[in-house]
């Protein structure tokens, strides 16, 4: 049977008493797997327990449990334990402050693939970006996946999950801080001026930058495709635009 990677975790807690003693200890957990109409009894209180956290909760099939356990005894519920734990905005907001630098983010926008974010997280460190911000749902989190394809980059960079990324952009527009998106009918991605503090929305794998979360840029720029295919890997696109941000920012 073929299981996505994402559904492969590395590092998986199940069982009943073992994801409550998780959650009651404050162990940084990723996600909470829970099999579908099973929500009465102690997995009501796990369930409560989670997004009191904040911690995303999913609906799966018996059969998938199975198989992402390796096993029947998981009890209808398991959970993924995040490789580091989430920062804050503020976090971010203090990092660039203390290098006296504007702002320089990044915003993944529904990017499902581990490898993908992970590699977003790397290039983001490595060209001088304070954080990277996630959603909650429908998006890779700092499974043990991402951050070994992350090269240690996510124990560096903050990274922060939130359960709106529209309205973290709001926030982030109210500090003065311009918003870009990549999509294919923008300006040509190296005449466009990113000085100041800049947001970099990366849109997803499949789907690009959602309508929403692009109605809320201030500017959409975009990379020539010469060739049979018409888009990038998530990773790949988001890279070209980090060191061109990164460029200007050195006058180079």
């Amino acid at each position: 049977m073929n299981q996505n990677r994402e559904e492969r975790p590395t590092d998986l807690i199940y069982g009943r008493n073992a994801v409550l003693e998780a959650l009651k200890s404050d162990q940084c957990l990723d996600k909470l797997y829970i099999a579908a109409g099973d929500g009465k009894g102690s997995i009501g209180r796990i369930i409560g327990m989670a997004r009191d956290r904040g911690i995303p909760v999913k609906d799966v099939t018996q059969q998938k449990l199975d198989a992402m356990c390796g096993t029947e005894g998981h009890q209808g519920v398991a959970a993924t334990v995040a490789a580091v734990r989430y920062s804050t905005l503020e976090e971010v907001y203090q990092r660039a402050e203390e290098k006296g630098e504007p702002l320089f983010v990044i915003l993944a926008d529904e990017i499902e693939d581990p490898h993908n974010l992970g590699a977003l997280i790397r290039t983001a460190e490595c060209s001088g970006a304070h954080g990277i911000i996630i959603p909650k749902r429908r998006s890779a989190g700092l499974s043990p996946t991402v951050f070994k394809a992350s090269a240690g980059a996510a124990s560096h960079l903050p990274v922060v999950r939130v359960a709106n990324l529209a309205a973290a952009m709001e926030e982030l527009k109210g500090r003065g801080v311009w918003l870009y998106c990549a999509d294919m009918d923008g300006q040509t991605w190296c005449r466009v001026d990113y000085s100041g503090a800049v947001g970099l929305v990366v849109g997803s794998e499949g789907n690009g930058v959602g309508r929403l979360i692009k109605e809320k840029c201030d500017f959409t720029v975009a990379l020539p495709m010469l060739g049979s295919i018409n888009s990038l890997n998530a990773s790949v696109a988001g890279g070209i635009l980090m060191y061109e941000i990164a460029r200007q920012r050195l006058k180079l």
